[in-house]
């Protein structure tokens, strides 16, 4: 990614209004509305040959085993090797609220030596949630959209033929009890925590109700009493106070990918006065051997390769120091960087120089 780019995608950010106003129900959860995590461990059936290996992957011996003594099949065999059954992880996430009947979807995700998923077929697989309760059973053909080719000298893989999807594929077999109707208060947790931004919440569900019925009671949480006229209905409450819309307030900071070399600086980031210069220091050498050849019917003449070096060096002199006044913009900070002709991976090293300096007003995060 170029400087040009994170410039152009700051400029389009400071283009938005400043004080961009959000719904609470983007920037913040409701106390019970949240989602539980499901895993399960299944058998993958009818595979054309691209199963475990029963001798490498135990485990996968075992579950068959064990599955067909449950079906009244004796397979306690040591000569017994298929290789078209694969031992997989399920994995489904329980939305709230989610009744007994309705139908959600899962992963499928290959354990042990298995090759490819491709028409195979979960066996009915209990999924069970943190507690160790099963919440949901799951069963049906997987869907791979990655697949694998591959003939006597070369091969050929797209995607990721050893993880799959199956639509619809658990039965909600038990329920997340949990009663909104007859609260008497209702807890906002935001998902960025910050205090400005809880007590703009409170303030603007006291002005919607016309009574004092909120208040936040950390940067993360603001508690709501049910007023009179809400009584056994905080379904109500929550539909009519989640379409309200706040300014949320963000601590100002810079987040870093050494990686990728990707930045993102908020639009709060100040610096005070500050003198930048930049330069690197860039050794290109270049060998051209050439052969020597002896003239024509020379007696003593040897060819010879002869060493040919050149020598390249870019100090950067034309670049020059750089001077920022107090207090600029986000777009100012950009524009001065971009001037010194300063690429992603240096502007990381400037901003954490700029940071040790104590010149700049943000927090870095470096990921």
């Amino acid at each position: 990614m170029s400087a040009l780019l994170i410039a152009g995608l700051a400029l389009s950010s400071l283009a938005q209004p400043a004080e961009a106003n959000s719904r609470i129900k983007d920037i913040a959860n409701f106390e019970g509305v949240r989602d539980n995590i499901l895993v399960g461990y299944g058998l993958v059936v009818g595979l054309n040959g691209t199963g475990d290996d029963l001798r490498k992957s135990v485990f996968t011996r075992e579950s068959l085993v064990g599955m067909l003594e449950r079906l009244g099949v004796n397979a306690r065999d040591n000569s017994l090797e298929v290789d078209n059954i694969a031992a997989v992880m399920v994995t489904a996430v329980l939305p709230p609220y989610s009744r007994q009947g309705t139908r959600i979807d899962v992963n499928i995700s290959t354990i042990g030596d298995a090759s490819n998923l491709q028409g195979g077929t979960l066996l009915v697989t209990p999924m069970i949630a943190a507690d160790g309760e099963v919440y949901a059973v799951a069963q049906g053909p997987v869907a791979v959209s990655g697949f694998s080719a591959q003939g006597a000298a070369a091969s050929v893989t797209r995607g990721v033929p050893t993880a799959g999807r199956i639509a619809n594929g658990a039965i909600v077999e038990r329920e997340v009890a949990f009663q909104m109707a007859q609260m008497e208060s209702v807890n906002i947790s935001l998902r960025n925590p910050d205090f400005t931004t809880a007590r703009r919440i409170a303030q603007a569900v006291n002005a919607f109700i016309g009574q004092p019925i909120a208040q936040p009671v950390d940067p993360g949480t603001v508690r709501m009493a049910v007023p009179s006229n809400y009584t056994n209905n905080a379904v109500g409450l929550i539909t009519d106070i989640e379409q309200l819309r706040v300014s949320p307030d963000s601590i100002a900071k810079v987040v870093i990918d050494e990686k990728s070399g990707v930045i993102v600086m908020g639009e709060n980031v100040r610096i005070n006065t500050v003198a930048i210069a930049q330069g690197n220091l860039t050794i290109r050498v270049t060998e051209t051997p050439q052969v020597s050849q002896p003239n024509p019917f020379s007696q003593g003449g040897q060819t010879a390769v002869v060493p040919r070096t050149q020598i390249e060096i870019d100090d950067s002199a034309d670049r020059r120091l750089s001077v920022m006044s107090s207090g600029v913009t986000l777009q100012d900070l950009v524009s001065g960087l971009n001037a010194l002709g300063v690429g992603p991976r240096d502007m990381i090293s400037i901003l954490q120089a700029i940071k040790a300096a104590g010149a700049l007003q943000a927090d870095i995060e470096v990921i």
